[in-house]
């Protein structure tokens, strides 16, 4: 999706339209990023350190939680991956605690990682608007000296010292940020989807792992299930908990983090505690890929034989079965168990190996 921004007389958009082009690592988006955001908070002075913590809270998700590959030797996901070990928050947390937390953090590891961030990301980002500034000049020790001397840049050196340096946004840009705000995020979005796919070409759902996990509304399923449960009496498929007259909760079976979908095939019913336990992992297949298949056999037999629970069935397709293929390949009448459970595997198995390959960790009960 492109998105193009708006012409001003105050900063020359067609530089600032160039800011991402030819990255090799991510943390040019994430330090723009952070800079729109704390503008649009009324901040015009501020902090590395303070940038760098909201640069690793926007990434933290798509590290800890989606397991996305920033690249392939990328610092600032390193950064996350030092601090997701060092302050020991969960990978789902909300953005203002990791930001709070690592404000307090005086891990000296990742303090020294965070010191890194700061050695190129300020004053690379400005490039496109630095002509003049050629090869080993970026290199030296006066570089926040020869960038102040420029005109009609995004920001200028106000201190420099570590994590302690500051930066101060021109007038011109702060004014463009606060009339163009929706605009210039949705142009980071766009630029960040394309840079996550290019890094991540064989994960889907790039474009729901930008934010931070969100409820899902598994309503129809959960009713779907109790109804089956409440015909059949069965067990989960983890445990082999009895499921009547349980509290249940719909589990993703290859983990959300990863398919970012919430696809009928990939749905099972458990106890809340069981899914707890299993988190964002995966299953494992030798275990538990039989008892699944079991499960979905079931429910599809059911569907043949009862109206109402068919007619759940077709509720939840509307919003549960969004591949038309798929429909028709586990959900056509007159399967053996032997039939349908090849076709689920031939559906799950590639998934669940990719995730497999991402890093996702196996678990059983």
């Amino acid at each position: 999706m492109d998105v193009y921004l708006p012409n001003t007389t105050q900063i020359d958009t067609r530089v600032l339209g160039r800011l991402f082009d030819n990255m090799s690592e991510s943390y040019k988006i994430f330090w723009f990023q952070a800079i729109i955001n704390r503008i649009h908070e009324g901040e015009l002075l501020i902090s590395f350190n303070s940038l760098i913590d909201e640069m690793i809270a926007d990434g933290w998700y798509m590290v800890t939680e989606y397991k996305l590959n920033l690249g392939p030797s990328d610092t600032l996901e390193k950064v996350i991956i030092t601090a997701f070990d060092k302050v020991q928050l969960k990978s789902s947390e909300k953005k203002n605690i990791i930001i709070d937390t690592l404000n307090n953090c005086d891990n000296k590891d990742l303090l020294k990682m965070k010191k890194v961030l700061t050695l190129n990301v300020p004053y690379r980002l400005q490039a496109p608007f630095l002509n003049d500034v050629k090869g080993k000049a970026w290199e030296s020790k006066n570089i926040a000296e020869l960038i102040n001397d420029h005109d009609n840049l995004l920001y200028y050196f106000d201190s420099v010292n570590g994590l302690d340096s500051k930066i101060r946004i021109s007038d011109g840009f702060a004014e463009y940020v606060n009339e163009n705000y929706e605009i210039l995020c949705g142009w980071v979005r766009s630029n960040m989807i394309e840079y996550l796919q290019r890094r991540n070409p064989s994960v889907p759902g790039i474009v729901n792992k930008i934010d931070p996990p969100q409820m899902r509304n598994l309503e129809k399923v959960k009713k779907y299930w109790k109804e089956i449960i409440n015909l059949t009496g069965i067990h989960e498929i983890y445990d082999d908990v009895e499921l009547e007259h349980k509290m249940i909760s719909i589990d993703h079976f290859i983990p959300w983090s990863y398919v970012a979908h919430d696809e009928l095939w990939n749905l099972t019913p458990t106890t809340r505690s069981i899914n707890s336990s299993k988190s964002n992992s995966l299953p494992d297949w030798d275990k538990y890929f039989g008892k699944l298949s079991q499960s979905e056999y079931l429910a599809y037999r059911l569907k043949q034989e009862n109206n109402y629970i068919n007619k759940l069935f077709e509720d939840c397709c509307k919003d549960h079965v969004n591949d038309i293929d798929v429909y028709h390949k586990l959900y056509s009448d007159g399967l053996s168990s032997i039939e349908f459970q090849n076709r689920l595997e031939e559906i799950v198995k590639p998934v669940y190996n990719a995730a497999a390959n991402l890093g996702f960790k196996e678990w059983r009960i």
